[in-house]
């Protein structure tokens, strides 16, 4: 255990008192809208012609496969556009901007795919010198190519042009792998090594590794389900095990940039059962990455990213172990992906560094015994 995570742990009642309070007030803060009622109050208290609008549990649309997510190799493309002037869109309902992706498929043949791209984020938005974007293939002219079924995807592209920040994206995409190992209710990544090229020059700004994400809606039907787009979820809104794979996967890599409640970093996907699942994403302030720019809210009693912290609620106990059990199964496979073609575009000592922490994870839930005394005891009443 780090001299650091020793440090942070002296006073456990206390700190146990301040998160339990601070929690409170933070989830009176970011329900702007009403709170979420749990499946069996919905049924009872719903009028039936309302039921499937406040539940957000109608039939979803059936949503073809993706084809680039079929893969997982890293996939060569050109992004075109505009760079000057997405470069200039920081404001938050910055408008599409034409541009187009391109690849060489595997007979050599050029596929260009026209798309649409706008800014989006909060932080990188305003931090970064190429913006986060979201691409829009809303037309047939995908059609046949990898890039068929995409609707409006994210993309993660260079924050900064040096190698410190193409390792960030990658440790991050590697996040989304390990998170796909544990629960089919997360987000399919592919790894892209993107060619910036100015629309209006043609030139090549520079070359990098970023990642597109699933789309949230395609994401929640492959488990049946939808997004529902409501603020408020608390612990009894939550499916226990799904709420309990969640917290427990935050906890592991020490991420605490993320609100279900408010819906940062986090989506609720209602299944076909009438339960709500939450689903983490955005993972780049996590504490496993350690990103120099990363910190943690000021109501936290924590002040550095590597001190992991429970966020998850005391009522959904019961439902933890077995999810302790998923993680000591799946320990292998989590650290293959580091052995593999992908995992080795990360430096050997940021690899190392990264499952050693996976370590002290692991020794904290050994046991069933041991997890609630390392892990369980901050939960939130």
């Amino acid at each position: 255990m780090t001299k650091r995570l020793k440090e942070a742990r002296i006073s456990h009642a206390l700190r146990r008192s301040f998160v339990r309070a601070t929690a409170a007030v933070a989830f009176a803060l970011t329900c702007t809208t009403p709170m979420l009622v749990s499946a069996q109050e919905t049924k009872q208290k719903t009028p039936k012609a309302d039921k499937k609008k406040a539940e957000g549990d109608s039939t979803p649309p059936k949503i073809p496969n993706p084809r680039l997510f079929r893969r997982e190799t890293p996939f060569d493309i050109t992004l075109t556009l505009n760079l000057k002037q997405i470069k200039k869109d920081k404001q938050q309902d910055a408008p599409w901007r034409t541009a187009t992706v391109s690849y060489t498929d595997s007979s050599g043949k050029k596929v260009s795919v026209p798309v649409r791209a706008k800014t989006r984020g909060v932080w990188r938005l305003k931090h970064c010198d190429f913006p986060p974007l979201r691409l829009k293939f809303g037309d047939k002219s995908a059609d046949g190519t990898e890039f068929a079924n995409l609707d409006e995807p994210k993309l993660v592209g260079y924050c900064r042009n040096t190698p410190q920040y193409e390792q960030y994206n990658l440790q991050e995409a590697q996040l989304y792998r390990v998170y796909r190992q544990l629960t089919d209710l997360s987000h399919k990544v592919r790894i892209l090594r993107i060619a910036y090229a100015d629309s209006a020059t043609g030139t090549v700004e520079t070359t990098r590794y970023g990642f597109i994400i699933e789309d949230p809606a395609q994401m929640a039907a492959r488990a049946g389900g939808k997004i529902l787009a409501r603020k408020g979820a608390k612990a009894d809104d939550l499916e226990p095990s799904a709420s309990a794979m969640a917290y427990t996967f935050l906890y592991f890599i020490a991420n605490t940039d993320v609100s279900f409640n408010g819906l940062h970093n986090g989506e609720i996907v209602s299944l076909p059962n009438g339960l709500y699942a939450p689903v983490s994403y955005d993972f780049d302030f996590s504490g496993v990455i350690n990103a120099h720019y990363a910190g943690t809210d000021p109501s936290l009693p924590i002040r550095n990213v590597r001190t992991r912290l429970f966020r998850g609620w005391c009522s959904q106990e019961e439902a933890y172990p077995a999810v302790y059990e998923i993680f000591r199964q799946k320990r292998p496979a989590i650290e293959a992906l580091y052995a593999d073609s992908i995992g080795r575009l990360i430096t050997p000592g940021t690899i190392k560094n990264t499952l050693a922490y996976y370590d002290e994870f692991y020794k904290e839930i050994r046991t069933d015994e041991t997890a609630k005394k390392s892990v369980f005891r901050d939960c939130l009443r």
